[in-house]
């Protein structure tokens, strides 16, 4: 007959929590969330405001930022024949994740703290491979698909409507400590779809609307709108009737 007792040493399992189902409920539990970040703000020094009036102001914004991140999902619902439903999505997508934590951090970033919103998206960073820096300013219905190696720098604008794969960096052509305060990263308008490994550099560099970035491109210089860019790589293979030949490859 099993034990059942945890064995010494194993993680508890984490609590399950009800479903908030009254309005009083759910009142009570934006108290607690309001409180327990006010404490938290209290510990960070510099603060532009005082903590209670930050916590106060952010936990005003939740039902803003909920409403960004179904759209958010939504997207991804509409462009990945692999999603299964929101619900997926929400719960399992590395790319929803890290765009979860960006939003949460830019709207802390937003108020002038300082750190907290950089922790988070770190933290981000460390589970997703994502690295969306919190100043990055970032549009409705963003769609990360897969995203391991993403970097989108931070003064880095993006439309709505963008799709991005991983390995993309929204990067500086200098990362000179004087170009500090500066646009370093560049500008993705609407509607724009940038494939795998693609790297747009510079704070003067524009994607124009409904573009399309290919996988590999390396970009930096503007392109208009309802343009298409596409690496083109020499391939050639060849090997001998003897199987046991080496084979060659050229790319």
């Amino acid at each position: 007959m099993r034990s059942g007792r945890r064995p010494a040493g194993a993680p508890l399992p984490a609590p399950r929590r009800a479903p908030l189902a009254t309005a009083d409920a759910v009142a009570a539990e934006l108290h607690h969330f309001r409180s327990e970040l006010a404490a938290l703000l209290a510990l960070v020094p510099a603060l532009p405001s005082p903590a209670p009036a930050l916590a106060d102001e952010f936990t005003a914004q939740l039902p803003a930022l909920r409403m960004a991140l179904l759209r958010d999902a939504s997207a991804i619902l509409a462009s990945d024949p692999a999603a299964q439903g929101l619900a997926e999505i929400i719960g399992s997508y590395p790319g929803f994740y890290a765009t979860a934590l960006y939003r949460l951090a830019h709207a802390l970033h937003q108020r002038g703290l300082p750190r907290l919103p950089r922790l988070l998206s770190e933290y981000a960073h460390q589970r997703t491979g994502i690295d969306i820096h919190p100043g990055a300013q970032i549009d409705h219905s963003f769609c990360i698909d897969h995203g391991t190696g993403l970097v989108i720098g931070e003064t880095a604008i993006i439309g709505a409507n963008v799709q991005i794969y991983q390995g993309v960096t929204l990067g500086a052509l200098s990362v000179t400590k004087g170009l500090q305060g500066t646009k370093r990263h560049p500008t993705i308008e609407d509607h724009v779809v940038i494939y795998a490994g693609a790297t747009i550099l510079g704070g003067s560099t524009l994607v124009g609307a409904h573009s399309i970035i290919g996988g590999n491109v390396w970009l930096t210089e503007s392109v208009p709108s309802h343009s298409r860019v596409y690496h083109r790589a020499h391939i050639q293979i060849s090997r001998s009737v003897d199987p046991a030949a080496e084979l060659v490859f050229s790319i």
